[in-house]
């Protein structure tokens, strides 16, 4: 499943990041690449564990722990700390899988089922630099609005093109979900969606509802990993 999830920073929220990692300090991407990624990325990278990434990724984190919509079709066990890119006229990075276990700067590590993408650069301040997933329904092309994230899983073929003029800056996020799956994940967030538009019109306390609120906590505990 590839998920839109628009506004996930708030305008106060945007300004702060982009002011935060402004001054950064920059550093090539490729210090946190293994040998096939450095062969296709070219990028610059807010430094790892830099006073600038703790101060920004925590304004990211916290948003994305609020947003309904990013917490229901990920379920979230553990995140990645939020990876900030930028990307120059000329900047690419080319086809590739994300790796299967993230390594944190502390040392801890995740198993990534979902890669986020967030933008902090509107669409019209550069040219180029799409977000292409090649994922079961075909080749997606993203651009979106700054403030908003694309959720898909890690095991996505992707790429991002070529800048062609201006200058695109983004959080990259990796998430290991409770739930490992991407079909299941899927069911379970398109349950959880018809269960809020139906608590919505009838109520929370409608016997239709709680039975299918009961069938997604029970299909969450059969499929759940802690």
């Amino acid at each position: 499943m590839m998920l839109h999830v628009p506004q996930v920073l708030s305008p106060d929220e945007l300004a702060a990041v982009r002011r935060i990692i402004a001054a950064g300090p920059w550093v090539d991407g490729n210090e946190t690449s293994g040998f096939q990624a450095a062969l296709a990325k070219d990028n610059l990278q807010l430094a790892q564990a830099s006073a600038a990434e703790r101060e920004a990724g925590a304004i990211v984190v916290a948003a994305l722990r609020r947003s309904p919509a990013f917490q229901s079709a990920a379920l979230p066990a553990a995140l990645h700390p939020p990876m900030f890119n930028r990307y120059g006229p000329g900047k690419k990075f080319d086809n590739h899988v994300d790796n299967a276990i993230r390594f944190a700067p502390g040392g801890e590590r995740i198993r990534a089922d979902l890669s986020a993408t967030l933008f902090l650069t509107d669409p019209d301040d550069y040219e180029g630099g799409e977000l292409t997933v090649e994922d079961t329904f075909g080749t997606q092309e993203v651009k979106l609005p700054a403030g908003d994230l694309i959720l898909y899983p890690s095991s996505s073929l992707h790429r991002v093109e070529p800048i062609v003029r201006g200058e695109r800056t983004s959080v990259i996020l990796w998430i290991q979900s409770l739930v490992r799956d991407d079909a299941r994940r899927t069911l379970l967030f398109d349950m959880d969606a018809g269960i809020q538009s139906a608590g919505q019109r009838l109520g929370q306390a409608d016997p239709a509802v709680v039975t299918l609120t009961g069938a997604y906590h029970n299909l969450l505990r059969m499929w759940a990993e802690l």
